[in-house]
């Protein structure tokens, strides 16, 4: 019995493992379909990061916090886990690191979009 139940479980979770919601929502806000965090605030991506890797360094991740995945938090589909310039880890889409902004005081502020011509919001497609 203890064998089955053990294999139940193991099942259960396989499949629970399999449906796991992205790290990131989907967000219409105006005439966007955006990804914002968990708690509704836009993400955005950063022209001069290179694929799979942030090159946003502490200065810049004090206004442009990153996007930090949970621990244990695996890659899966177009979501990976990269490295942010202080070490923690950070939820990248499609290869670009994701980071909040500063100045968004509160859900579905966009105010970082197209700052210094290097950041953007985060478009889902």
């Amino acid at each position: 019995m203890k064998i089955a139940v053990t294999a139940l479980a193991t099942l259960f979770l396989g499949v629970a493992a399999a449906y796991a919601e992205e790290p990131a929502k989907v967000q219409t806000i105006g005439d966007k379909k955006v990804y914002t965090d968990q708690n509704g605030m836009t993400l955005y991506t950063f022209d001069k990061d290179e694929a799979g890797k942030s090159n946003c360094d502490a200065g810049c991740l004090a206004k442009w916090p990153a996007f930090k995945a949970e621990e244990g938090a695996t890659a899966e589909g177009d979501w990976s886990v990269v490295d942010a310039t202080d070490g923690t880890k950070m939820w990248a889409y499609k290869g670009k690191p994701l980071y909040t902004w500063v100045d968004d005081k509160q859900p579905g502020d966009m105010s970082g979009d197209g700052v210094g011509g290097v950041w953007h919001i985060a478009v889902a497609e």
